[in-house]
């Protein structure tokens, strides 16, 4: 084996912040590199232990159950980080024409490994309806953009770029993700009952809401104005229990006290609800696609259809240049309001943030105070962090100028070089769509 360089790292605390992040991004460069290095091992175990070769397979005469479980016994990696590496060690071994780009950017360390695997998994596969020629474009953007997100968002713009080429596929996709659905109950030794779910989009929209009502104060969702809000969620926030153990008890009492729940009685103003963004255009030809505010996967005009029957619906039109504006003369956003900005927002306006709308305060870009206006113009989604943020250390942030320009959040005047202003970005499929 070649030795290992070993790294002085004790001047690391008197480096300044740009020495510092260089010196971050310059040795990630190595990690993608030397990621490259263990896909091609994870791939060659991974033909090694075909199914074909039985018991005689290199992960089972281990006495590991698959070549993942190997490759995390050897790497010390997670499960999930096993499955991606072996992902895209099968990838660079023999990629299929389309994945070509992403393979290469692999091995040029480029993209890592999360971000390919989430590129492969997210793009699918060629189809009669959909060819190997537009997933290659779709490859060749995403190769472009890997290197400044992070996997879990590449695989959102991977599924979203899939639905756009493939709309007549979603509805089969949906219901792939709504098959795989399950809940396990089991009896640990000590006693204690543990239980393992995987909720579809639709289900998952409902039932983290629900939670996100009543852990909100806890996990830094929305500051309350209203009197009685504000002493449920102070009350919240001195409760011994854990936020995990709040969420543990609330979803017990949701299903000991089930429809008959008083709303009020554990939610506070708001009860949980699935929220649909779907265009308008779309749900009267029945095509397209619709999203579940909070989820990051698309829905059918079919299951859109069902939920409007179900819950009823808001309407928000947009115009090129925004959302119709619903109110002007209040210091507050309305309800109406918060549901249009969770609309063209769809969570936390920072690029970097991923906190749905339920976990955002609707913030005015020119203040109330300096005369700007309550509408949706005006206003744009942040958690609260990136609230406190913008006004507690002089970021400030401004609506675009012109018709289809950039939302900015500009630094403040100080450290020059180290701070850049950030562009806002919309979560919303549909927004971006637009």
């Amino acid at each position: 084996m070649p030795e290992i360089e070993v790294i002085d790292l004790s001047g690391l605390a008197r480096a300044s912040h740009l020495e510092l992040m260089e010196g971050m991004r310059h040795w990630a460069g190595h990690l993608r590199h030397a990621d490259s290095v263990v896909a091609a091992f994870a791939g060659e175990i991974d033909r090694r232990s075909s199914r074909d070769a039985g018991y005689e397979g290199l992960a089972a005469s281990t006495g590991a159950r698959g070549p993942e479980g190997l490759v995390s016994q050897l790497t010390g990696k997670s499960a999930r980080d096993a499955r991606d590496l072996v992902t895209v060690g099968r990838l660079m071994d023999a990629p299929p024409v389309w994945l070509t780009d992403v393979a290469a950017g692999v091995t040029s360390g480029e993209v890592s490994v999360g971000a390919a695997a989430a590129i492969v998994t997210g793009l699918g596969e060629p189809t009669p309806s959909l060819g190997a020629d537009d997933l290659l474009d779709a490859a060749q953007t995403l190769v472009a953009e890997a290197g400044t997100l992070t996997p879990e968002k590449v695989a959102r713009l991977a599924r979203e770029m899939r639905d756009q080429l493939d709309a007549a596929g979603i509805a089969d996709r949906e219901q792939a993700l709504h098959e795989m659905r399950t809940l396990r109950i089991s009896q640990r030794r000590d006693g204690m009952t543990q239980m393992f779910v995987l909720f579809d989009p639709e289900a998952a929209a409902l039932i983290v809401d629900a939670l996100d009502c009543v852990t909100a104060p806890r996990r830094n969702g929305p500051r309350f104005v209203d009197d009685l809000e504000r002493a449920r969620a102070e009350a919240i926030q001195k409760d011994p229990r854990s936020t995990e153990q709040l969420a543990h008890d609330a979803l017990v009492e949701m299903v000991r006290i089930a429809a008959a729940a008083d709303p009020g009685r554990m939610f506070g103003v708001r009860k949980p609800a699935v929220r649909v963004h779907v265009d308008t255009r779309d749900l009267k030809q029945r095509e397209g696609a619709g999203h579940l505010e909070g989820q990051t996967v698309a829905i059918s005009i079919a299951t859109v259809e069902r939920l409007a029957c179900t819950d009823g619906y808001v309407p928000i039109v947009f115009h090129p240049d925004g959302a119709l504006d619903v109110g002007h003369t209040q210091r507050l956003f309305t309800p109406r309001q918060r549901i249009a900005l969770a609309a063209i927002w769809g969570g936390c306006a920072h690029p970097d943030c991923d906190r749905p709308p339920s976990w955002c305060e609707a913030h005015h870009a020119t203040e109330w105070e300096h005369g700007g206006p309550t509408d949706i113009a005006n206003g744009v989604l942040l958690c609260r962090f990136h609230h406190m943020l913008t006004h507690n250390t002089g970021w400030t942030i401004r609506p675009p100028d012109r018709p289809g320009g950039k939302w900015l959040m500009h630094p403040p005047p100080r450290r020059p070089g180290i701070h850049k202003p950030i562009e806002l970005v919309s979560k919303s499929p549909l927004r971006r769509k637009h």
